[in-house]
C-alpha cells in the first residue's frame, strides 16, 4: 500500500467503514476488523474483494520474515524516504534479555552485519544494558566474540551517578508547607545529627549540607543513595538471581519508593534506617543467602533486632566503602533522630554477640562480616583446627622479634654489639647463650605460675616474681597487659593458616580469596596490637621497674636494653679508647716507660684488670691463651670487642707487662717482628696457639752479669738496662760469633791436624744453648749460671779464632805438610840433622795449644826443606851415574848404521824422560826405583834390537855372516847373595863371601854369554 501510495487512502477508507483508527486500533486488532479491512483494501482498488478475503485469511498461517528480509524492507524504507532519512532501532536492556544465551547474542549480531550491509549507515542499532558488552560475552566459552563487539564500536556511557535527583523529584518531592516545616525544624535537627551519623574508616559517608538538603531528602540521609547503589551492584555481582538486576534509576527508584512507604505511618523525625532496604530487594537475592536471614528469623535463640542487624550485614557484605564495626552499623541502624545512639549501640553489640554465637556471622578484629551457610561450614572447620598455646606463643614471638623488634643485638655506643636472649615467657626463641636478654611476658605467664603454685597472684606478686627474674638472668622484662585479645587473634589466625593449608585446593577461588584476605587482615592487626601493648607494657630492667615513656616500640625498647648493658657491662667504661687494628700495630712498637702511672695511657683501668688477671692465673699455673682472653673480656661485665682486646694485650706486652708464646718459643718484637705479632694478636688460627703469661722481671745482678759476658767475651760495652734489648743485643752478636766458628770448624774438614776443635765445640755448643732460651727469664738465668763458662771459653777462643782468622794457619799448614814429607821418607833416610829438625816441627804441630809456638815453625820449615833437598840431591847423583850406564850399554849394542839409524833417537828419548822424571821427583822412595826402572829400560832396549837383528839375519838367509848376538842374562844381586852371610868381621870372611860370590856367578855363565848384574 505505501510502495502504490495508497496507504493513506485505505487509512481514511477504513476508519470510515469501521470508525476506528488503523494506527490506534487497527493494526493491535487485526483480527476482530478483518471484514473492515477486506472492504476497505477492495474500495480504494489494491485488489478485489475475493483476493483480499483470500490475503486476510491465509497471509499469517504463509508469513516467513527473515533477518534479510527485515534489512531488506529497512532499505527499501529508507530508499523511499530519501538520501537524507535515517532510521534508528533502540533496544532497551538487552543485557537481561541476551542473559547467557548465545543464540540470541548472535542473532543481534546478524542483524546489524544484515543492516549494515543493505543500508550502508543509514539503519543504526542502540542498545542498552546496565553491563558493559565486554561482560556480557566475557563468561560465554567456546565462541569469539570478537565481531560482535566490533560491531559496537561506539559506546555510550548512560551513567546512574545523578540519581538521587531523579529520586528527589519522582519520590521526595515534598508540598510548600512540608518543605517549609523541615527546613525550620532542621535548626533543631543539626547538632543531633552530626552526633549519631558518624561513621569510622569507611569512605565517604554524605550527611545533609543544609536545611534544604535536609527538606529535599528527608526521610533518607544523604549517604544512602550511593551505598545503596553499591549494594545494588555487590548483589548483582554475588549472586545468582540478583545478577541482571539494573542499579540505574528504576531499581534505586523502586527501593527508595519502598522504603519510603514501609514509614510513611512513622512519626516526624523518622529516618530510614538501612535494613528496610533489604525487604525492598529480598526479591532478587538469591537462594544462598536469603536462606541464612530466613533460618535466623526462625531461630529461637535470636530476637528481631538481631535479624535486622544480619539483614544489614548482608547487604555491605561485599560494599568495600563500609567498614563493618559496631559503630557504623548503629548509624545505619539509626531510625529517628532523637534516638539514644548509645541504647542502640549496646543493643547492636547484643546482637552481634548471639549473631556470632549463632556462627551466622564472624568478627576479624572489629570488623563483622556475613556469612553464608558454605562460609558458616568453613568458619566451624576452622575452629576445630588445633592450635596449642606453644604455637601462638611462638607466633608472637616470631612477630615481636622478626618483625616489630628484629634485632639479635643491641649496638652501644656505635661500637658495641651485644647479643641477646630473646624469650617468651619461659620459652627460649635460640638455643644461643648470652650474657644478656630480653623476655616477653604474656598473659599465660601468669596463669602457668598460679597452676605450678596452686595460688592466685595479686599486682605486687607478680610484681616481685618478675624483679627476681629480670635480675637472675640479666633480663629486659617486658610485662604485657593482661588482655588475651591479641593472642586469641593469633590462635585464629594460625586456625585459617591451617585450614588453607588442609583445604585450599578444595576452596572456592573466592571463597580462598577471602579467607586469605581475612588471614591478611588479622596479621596486620596482630602486629599493631603487638606494637600497642609493647608500647604500654611495664618493663623491668635486672632487678628494676624501669619508667620509660611513651614511644615508638624500637626506641622504647632500645632504651631498656640500654639501661640494662650499663648495668651488665658495667666495667665497658675501662675502655676508654676505641681502637682499629693500625692502633694495635702501633701498640706493639710504641716504647713506653717500666712504670706507668694513672692517666698516662688509655684504658689504664683496662690494661690494669687485664694484668692483674694475667698474674693471677700465671700465679696459679694455668695456662691463658689469646682465646681465653677474648672470651672473658668479651662477656659481663666488661663487653669488650676483639679489637679492645688485642690492644690491650699488645700495650702489656710493649710495656713488657706480659709473655706472649707460640709453639713453645717466646715472641719477641726483635725477632718475631711487629707484623707477625699483629697477625699472632688478630688472625683466629693464631687465637688458641697464642700463649699470654705474666712477664717476670730479670734480677739487676742478671743484668749486669750479661752486661759483663758482652764486654769481656764479645767485646760490646752496654751503657742500658733494658733486658728485653740487652737480651736481643746478645743473641745478635752471638750468632755472628756463632758464624765465625762455624767457617772454623768446616776446616776441619779439611785436615783434622789444626789445634782448638774441642774449644770451637764447646763455645758452639754454649752459644747455641743461650740463643736458643727464647724466655727471657730462661735466658738470664742460663747466662747466668754459665757466665765463668762463658769466660773461660772467651780467653780459650780468642787464639783459635785468630789461629784461623791470621797467617797462622798457613804456616802451620806448611809445617804439617813438611812434617808428612819427613814421615813418607822416614826409613830411607839416615840423616841425624834432618830427624831433628823434624822433631821440632812434630813437637809444636802435636801441641793442644801451639799458637805462641808456631812463630819458631817458618825457621824449622825453611831448615828441613834445604838439608832434604840435599839429601835428595845426593841420592840423584849416584842413580843419575847408574841411568847412564844402562844407556851407554844399549848404544854399544848398536854396532852398524842400520841399527843406529833404527834405534839410537828412540832409545835416547826414553833414557831421557827417565832422567827428566829422577830430576823433578822430591820423594826418595821414588828416586830409588827409578834405578830399577832404568835397568828394565835397558834390558827392554837390549830385547827389541836383539830381535831386529835376528829378524834380519833371517831374512839374508845366512849371507854376509853376521855374527849371532851374544846371549845375554839379567841376574839380581839379592838373588845370587840369598842365603849368604854378608857379615864380615875378618878378612877371611871377605875372602869367603867372595869366593861364594865367584862360585854363584860362574854358575849363571854358564848358559849365556853375557851376565848383567843388578847390585
Amino acid at each position: 500500500l505505501a510502495e502504490e501510495n495508497k496507504l493513506d487512502e485505505f487509512k481514511q477508507e477504513f476508519e470510515s467503514i469501521s470508525g476506528k483508527s488503523w494506527d490506534i486500533d487497527g493494526r493491535s486488532e487485526f483480527k476482530f476488523v478483518r471484514s473492515s479491512i477486506v472492504k476497505a483494501i477492495s474500495n480504494v482498488g489494491f485488489m478485489n474483494e475475493e483476493d483480499a478475503k483470500y490475503w486476510a485469511n491465509n497471509a499469517e498461517n504463509n508469513f516467513s520474515y527473515s533477518i534479510e528480509d527485515f534489512a531488506n524492507e529497512v532499505k527499501e524504507y529508507c530508499i523511499n524516504k530519501g538520501n537524507n532519512h535515517h532510521v534508528v532501532f533502540l533496544v532497551d536492556e538487552v543485557g537481561q534479555y541476551i542473559a547467557d544465551d548465545t543464540k540470541l547474542m548472535l542473532n543481534l549480531q546478524t542483524i546489524v552485519e544484515e543492516l549494515g550491509i543493505k543500508c550502508h549507515g543509514k539503519a543504526w542499532v542502540i542498545v542498552t544494558s546496565q553491563q558493559n558488552i565486554d561482560d556480557i560475552t566475557k563468561d560465554i566459552k567456546g565462541l569469539d566474540f570478537s565481531k560482535i563487539q566490533g560491531r559496537f564500536k561506539t559506546r555510550l556511557s548512560l551513567s546512574s551517578s545523578n540519581v538521587d535527583e531523579v529520586i528527589r523529584r519522582r519520590i521526595l518531592a515534598k508540598t510548600d508547607v512540608a518543605q517549609q516545616t523541615l527546613e525550620v525544624e532542621y535548626s533543631d535537627f543539626e547538632p543531633i545529627l552530626k552526633n549519631i551519623l558518624t561513621f569510622e574508616k569507611s569512605a565517604e559517608m554524605k550527611t545533609y549540607e543544609n536545611a534544604q538538603d535536609f527538606a529535599n531528602i528527608y526521610p533518607f540521609v544523604p549517604y544512602q543513595f550511593n551505598r545503596v547503589q553499591d549494594v545494588l551492584t555487590s548483589i548483582r555481582e554475588h549472586s545468582a538471581s540478583g545478577k541482571h538486576m539494573a542499579d540505574g534509576e528504576r531499581s534505586m527508584l523502586a527501593l527508595f519508593q519502598e522504603s519510603a512507604i514501609e514509614i510513611k505511618e512513622g512519626s516526624d523525625g523518622d529516618l530510614v534506617p538501612f535494613n528496610i532496604f533489604y525487604n525492598a530487594i529480598e526479591q532478587f537475592i538469591d537462594h544462598t543467602h536469603s536462606q541464612v536471614i530466613n533460618k535466623a528469623r526462625q531461630n529461637t535463640y535470636l530476637y528481631d533486632d538481631d535479624v535486622e542487624v544480619l539483614k544489614v550485614l548482608f547487604m555491605i557484605k561485599y560494599v568495600k566503602e563500609i567498614t563493618a564495626t559496631s559503630k557504623n552499623l548503629t548509624t545505619l541502624l539509626i531510625s529517628n533522630i532523637n534516638q539514644d545512639r548509645l541504647d542502640l549501640q549496646e543493643r547492636v553489640e547484643k546482637s552481634l554477640s548471639r549473631l556470632l554465637e549463632q556462627t551466622l556471622i564472624q568478627k576479624n578484629g572489629e570488623v563483622y562480616s556475613f556469612l553464608t551457610n558454605e562460609e558458616q561450614d568453613i568458619n566451624r572447620e576452622i575452629k576445630n583446627q588445633i592450635v596449642d598455646p606453644g604455637e601462638v606463643l611462638d607466633n608472637a614471638a616470631n612477630r615481636i622479634f622478626q618483625e616489630i623488634y628484629p634485632k639479635n643485638k643491641y649496638r652501644f655506643s656505635n661500637r658495641y654489639n651485644f647479643p641477646f636472649n630473646q624469650s617468651i615467657d619461659n620459652k627460649k626463641i635460640s638455643n644461643k647463650e648470652h650474657d644478656i636478654g630480653m623476655r616477653i611476658i604474656t598473659p599465660y605467664y601468669e596463669s602457668e605460675l598460679i597452676d605450678s603454685s596452686q595460688s592466685t597472684f595479686d599486682g605486687g606478686n607478680m610484681h616481685n616474681v618478675l624483679k627476681g627474674l629480670s635480675e637472675s638472668n640479666n633480663e629486659v622484662v617486658v610485662h604485657l597487659l593482661n588482655d588475651l585479645t591479641v593472642f586469641d587473634e593469633i590462635k585464629e589466625a594460625l586456625q585459617i593458616q591451617k585450614y588453607l593449608t588442609k583445604k585450599s585446593a578444595d576452596l572456592k577461588v573466592e571463597l580462598r580469596s577471602r579467607k586469605q584476605e581475612e588471614y591478611n587482615d588479622k596479621i596486620e592487626r596482630i602486629k599493631l596490637f603487638l606494637e600497642s601493648s609493647i608500647k604500654d607494657a611495664t618493663i623491668y630492667v635486672k632487678g628494676d621497674k624501669v619508667d620509660i615513656g611513651e614511644k615508638n616500640v624500637d626506641s622504647r625498647l632500645d632504651e631498656a636494653m640500654g639501661k640494662l648493658v650499663d648495668k651488665v657491662y658495667n666495667k665497658l667504661s675501662y675502655m676508654d679508647f676505641a681502637p682499629d687494628k693500625s692502633d694495635v700495630k702501633e701498640a706493639l712498637t710504641k716504647e713506653y716507660q717500666t712504670t706507668l702511672v694513672s692517666g698516662q695511657t688509655d684504658a689504664m683501668n683496662a690494661l690494669n684488670d687485664l694484668d692483674n688477671y694475667i698474674s693471677f692465673q700465671s700465679d696459679k699455673h694455668n695456662t691463658i691463651t689469646l682465646k681465653s682472653l677474648l672470651n672473658r673480656y668479651s662477656k659481663a661485665p666488661y663487653g669488650f670487642t676483639n679489637l679492645d682486646i688485642q690492644w690491650l694485650v699488645a700495650t702489656l706486652f710493649a710495656q713488657k707487662r706480659i709473655t706472649l708464646t707460640i709453639n713453645s718459643e717466646e715472641v719477641s718484637l726483635r725477632e718475631t717482628g711487629a707484623q707477625k705479632i699483629l697477625d699472632y694478636l688478630t688472625k683466629s688460627e693464631y687465637f688458641e696457639k697464642l700463649l699470654v703469661s705474666e712477664r717476670i722481671g730479670i734480677k739487676p745482678k742478671d743484668i749486669r752479669i750479661v752486661k759483663d759476658v758482652l764486654k769481656e767475651v764479645y767485646d760490646l760495652p752496654i751503657n742500658y738496662d733494658n733486658d728485653e734489648r740487652i737480651m736481643d743485643e746478645f743473641k745478635r752478636v752471638n750468632k755472628l760469633k756463632l758464624d765465625l766458628i762455624e767457617n772454623c770448624l768446616f776446616e776441619f774438614k779439611i785436615s783434622d791436624k789444626y789445634p782448638g776443635k774441642s774449644i770451637l765445640e764447646k763455645s758452639k755448643e754454649l752459644f747455641n744453648d743461650a740463643n736458643s732460651k727464647k724466655n727471657i727469664s730462661q735466658f738470664y738465668n742460663f747466662v747466668s749460671d754459665n757466665s765463668e763458662k762463658f769466660l773461660v771459653l772467651a780467653d780459650d777462643l780468642g787464639p783459635v779464632l785468630s789461629f784461623f782468622q791470621g797467617s797462622q794457619k798457613g804456616i802451620f799448614t806448611e809445617a804439617c805438610n813438611v812434617y808428612d814429607v819427613f814421615e813418607e821418607n822416614r826409613n830411607l833416610i839416615n840423616d841425624v840433622e834432618l830427624t831433628e829438625i823434624a822433631a821440632k816441627i812434630n813437637k809444636i804441630i802435636s801441641m793442644s795449644n801451639p799458637y805462641s809456638f808456631i812463630k819458631d815453625l817458618p825457621d824449622f820449615n825453611k831448615q828441613f826443606n834445604n838439608r832434604f833437598n840435599e839429601i835428595l840431591e845426593d841420592k840423584k847423583v849416584i842413580i843419575l851415574n847408574g841411568i847412564n850406564s844402562d844407556l851407554e850399554s844399549v848404544l854399544l849394542r848398536l854396532t852398524d848404521d842400520e841399527l843406529k839409524k833404527e834405534f839410537s833417537d828412540n832409545v835416547n828419548s826414553r833414557f831421557d824422560a827417565l832422567i827428566n822424571k829422577l830430576n823433578s821427583e822430591k820423594h826418595i822412595s821414588i828416586i830409588n826405583g827409578i834405578i830399577t826402572e832404568s835397568e828394565n829400560l835397558r834390558s827392554i832396549c837390549l830385547n827389541e834390537i836383539n830381535k831386529y837383528i835376528e829378524d834380519r839375519d833371517s831374512d839374508q838367509g845366512g849371507e854376509g855372516g853376521g855374527s849371532e848376538p851374544p846371549k845375554e842374562k839379567d841376574v839380581d844381586i839379592i838373588v845370587i847373595t840369598q842365603n849368604t852371610k854378608v857379615k864380615f868381621e875378618s878378612e877371611k870372611d871377605i875372602d869367603e863371601f867372595i869366593d861364594e860370590l865367584k862360585y854363584k856367578l860362574k854358575n849363571q855363565l854358564k848358559d849365556v854369554d853375557i851376565i848383567n848384574l843388578k847390585l
